[in-house]
């Protein structure tokens, strides 16, 4: 087997690695990216992420650190267009991405990593053209989500799922973040066993670390007393952040009297389907009555970040669906104990350091978030054992594992369906008179 890459392309349509995450698209697979692209640098595997060009003011090319690139291709308008619509402009990244390609030598790129399932559509052509292993991580994918829509929410199309599924043709090795994941991948999406690889995600163990609860409530501007519920991530039905208000609601409603204690905070911003109503969160607040004791923060630097999850009592990801579950793990490398859905990878992010809670009903999670509030004794019980579950997932371990699946990937490399098209030319036809 050979050694480690010398070079390998990420690429990253629809979100940027230098977005804000919490911010439009941009959530877990930024902040992925970006740590796996140190981390590689950091072995002395070179990495250029190429990612879409959404503003006249970002450099063709920038260096995020040394060893990493961020190549920004023009692919359509730089404002207002929405991941839905992004796959009419694949056909203009493809094209700027190997235009950036025609500079290199062949073999100039050992790995394509997509991420995502439009990214993996140009990855498939990319790393045919470049004669490079095909490593494609799906972080989210259709025929998931739509087994588990929130109410009210979009269905994913069916030309979503049906590029899923040539990208997992395509793909040398498919990553999946959890085991649960890779037995998706196999039974929905016929991938064969042996082409998946389970690599979970990591997390910044030198940001997210425990702290005082009370220093961190000060670096806030927050009460030293009372009970911090926090919600973290995108402000989309999918990730359910309304639970979290009517859980205030019915804690409030179980005992009138924690209306001095109790504080809800939402750190996000609106993203996908959640765009068409950003402002339904506040709303829902004022109608429930509870407005008084939520406030609204829009996403922050991951430093303060990291106060966020220490001033809080309890962490709660109510997603309806989730192939890891990033804010899990980053809380509980804060100390910070979690009560999350019994969905997706949020059971291996969570492991035993925290709270599981099977469906969405109402009365459920106040159960579970209301018994934490009142055992001091268990949440520090949880907090403890959650900073030595979340030390197990450091991204220096990940990293390690994907470079392993690179290996195997350049190794085991096939012919792409592309090939085997291209090897048709060279048949001969018969003449007709």
């Amino acid at each position: 087997m050979r050694g480690d890459p010398k070079r390998v392309a990420m690429l990253s349509v629809h979100t940027s690695p230098l977005d804000q995450p919490g911010t439009g698209d941009a959530g877990g697979l930024n902040v992925y990216v970006v740590e796996v692209s140190k981390e590689l640098a950091a072995r002395g595997t070179e990495v250029e992420i190429f990612t879409r060009r959404t503003s006249a003011d970002l450099p063709i090319v920038a260096e995020l650190v040394p060893g990493v690139l961020v190549r920004h291709v023009p692919a359509g308008p730089y404002e207002g267009l929405p991941k839905e619509e992004l796959a009419g402009q694949l056909c203009a990244f493809a094209a700027g991405t190997l235009r950036t390609g025609l500079a290199a030598a062949e073999g100039h790129y050992d790995v394509v990593h997509s991420h995502y399932w439009l990214s993996g559509q140009v990855g498939w052509l990319a790393a045919d053209r470049w004669r490079a292993a095909l490593v494609h991580t799906m972080h989210t994918m259709a025929r998931v989500k739509n087994r588990h829509l929130a109410d009210g929410d979009v269905p994913e199309p069916s030309g979503r799922e049906i590029g899923e599924v040539q990208v997992v043709e395509a793909a040398d090795r498919l990553v999946a973040n959890t085991e649960d994941e890779a037995r998706d991948l196999v039974e929905l999406y016929a991938a064969p066993p042996a082409k998946v690889s389970v690599v979970p995600p990591g997390v910044d163990l030198r940001t997210f670390t425990p702290g005082a609860k009370t220093a961190a409530r000060q670096a806030l501007g927050l009460a030293p007393d009372g009970d911090l519920l926090l919600f973290v991530g995108r402000i989309q039905p999918l990730k359910a952040p309304d639970l979290l208000i009517r859980v205030a609601h019915e804690l409030l409603a179980r005992d009138p009297a924690r209306r001095h204690t109790l504080s809800v905070a939402v750190v996000g911003g609106p993203s996908g389907t959640g765009l068409a109503r950003p402002h339904e969160l506040e709303r829902l607040a004022r109608d429930l009555g509870v407005a008084d004791v939520v406030r609204f923060i829009r996403p922050v630097a991951r430093e303060v970040l990291a106060d966020w999850y220490r001033a809080a009592d309890v962490v709660v990801v109510p997603s309806h669906s989730e192939s890891f579950g990033l804010v899990a793990i980053e809380a509980q490398a804060c100390g910070t104990p979690v009560v999350a859905a019994d969905v997706g990878g949020l059971p291996t992010a969570v492991g035993d350091a925290g709270v599981l809670v099977r469906g969405h009903l109402v009365p459920d999670w106040a159960d579970a978030v209301g018994g934490l509030l009142a055992d001091h004794g268990r949440r520090a019980q949880l907090g403890a054992r959650a900073v030595a579950h979340a030390a197990q997932y450091g991204w220096g371990a990940t990293t390690e594992r994907l470079l392993t699946v690179y290996r195997q990937a350049i190794s085991e490399r096939s012919s792409s369906p592309l090939d085997e098209a291209t090897d048709l030319v060279d048949v001969p036809t018969a003449v007709v008179p």
